[in-house]
């Protein structure tokens, strides 16, 4: 039978991820057992928490040295022994950086035969509802108040900043670079985008935030959290939803204004993870499409052509040079 492509941890990284931490190897085309299926890797999903996941066990088992990379991807059903899924099913998967993987059926989400698939991954799939969730069901923003995202220009900042403009809310971005600044506020809408790297995040962001913030969405942790957190108003809300600048860091560091900030504003905040919204997935996807059907959200993808490219997709998403939903494909749609 035909090799399976993998690519697997060579070792775990000590500091900064490298594409030398991981390597192109041909694996065997797995077996299928009773209540299983064999699904072809379509497309893999490539986010910063891949990253977290090498540095133990978090809501999910540790990725370990050794191991096939793991993702969460899309892909066709070639295969089935259950009565559940057919061949040429499209399903959701918690898989691996490979070109097939075999998994329990129970464990397949069957999608609509949507166009295009991209589209599964990003503002209908696990970017768009991680911001969906996290900003309306922790954050509960109301009109006319003020959202701060970091990471703003990346797979899930680009859709909280789009969807606090669409319920009416004023959007502020916190991204690298003033070329990805000017980015955000002219191709996606926000109101505002400040550059971290500037030079003086405090006084810039203050510009931005005349009335200060009610909502910070959290993707980066450290010292940027730390800085909002001065800025926010009585009673906001802290979404956290990643720590991306600390995964590369050898000692990771928190905010120091913590718990003072949190008493003296009666701030609240709040963790979580896009499955535990599970059950309001349908909700999500029906606004997220009516707001693109309506021009109110645009969608930015970050397509990465072929599985040995995994790695360079991830390092760079670290390194922050994406705009949007970074995904590798590894095989084309079907047809």
């Amino acid at each position: 039978m035909s090799q399976n492509r993998q690519v697997v941890i060579r070792e775990l990284p000590k500091g900064e991820l490298t594409n030398d931490h991981f390597e192109l190897v041909d694996g065997e085309m797995p077996g299928v057992d009773e209540g299983q299926v064999r699904v072809r890797t379509i497309l893999m999903s490539i986010d910063a928490a891949n990253r977290a996941w090498m540095q133990g066990a978090t809501y999910r088992e540790a990725v370990k040295a050794g191991d096939v990379m793991h993702t969460y991807s899309i892909g066709e059903v070639v295969e089935s022994k259950d009565p559940s899924l057919s061949e040429g099913d499209i399903v959701a998967v918690e898989a691996r950086w490979a070109d097939y993987v075999t998994v329990k059926a129970r464990h397949a989400q069957k999608l609509p035969d949507y166009r295009p698939l991209t589209h599964m991954l990003s503002v209908l799939g696990i970017a768009g509802k991680t911001a969906y969730h996290g900003l309306i069901g922790v954050g509960a923003p109301k009109a006319g108040e003020t959202v701060v995202v970091s990471a703003a220009a990346g797979s899930v900042g680009i859709f909280v900043g789009q969807i606090a403009k669409a319920l009416g809310c004023r959007a502020v971005g916190i991204a690298g670079g003033q070329e990805k600044c000017d980015w955000v506020v002219n191709e996606l809408g926000f109101d505002a985008c400040v550059d971290y790297r500037g030079g003086n995040l405090f006084r810039e962001l203050k510009a931005a935030c005349p009335d200060g913030i009610d909502i910070y969405f959290d993707n980066v942790g450290g010292e940027v959290l730390e800085t909002v957190l001065f800025q926010m108003n009585m009673k906001g809300r802290v979404v956290c939803c990643g720590a991306v600048s600390q995964y590369n860091a050898d000692a990771p560091t928190g905010p120091r204004n913590l718990p003072g900030l949190i008493v003296v504003k009666r701030l609240r905040m709040e963790g979580f993870i896009v499955m535990d919204f599970a059950d309001q997935d349908a909700k999500a996807e029906s606004d997220l499409m009516g707001w693109v059907k309506e021009g109110k959200i645009v969608v930015v993808e970050d397509v990465v052509e072929g599985l040995e490219n995994a790695p360079r997709a991830l390092t760079g998403l670290l390194a922050g040079d994406n705009r949007g939903k970074r995904m590798v494909r590894v095989a084309p749609d079907p047809s």
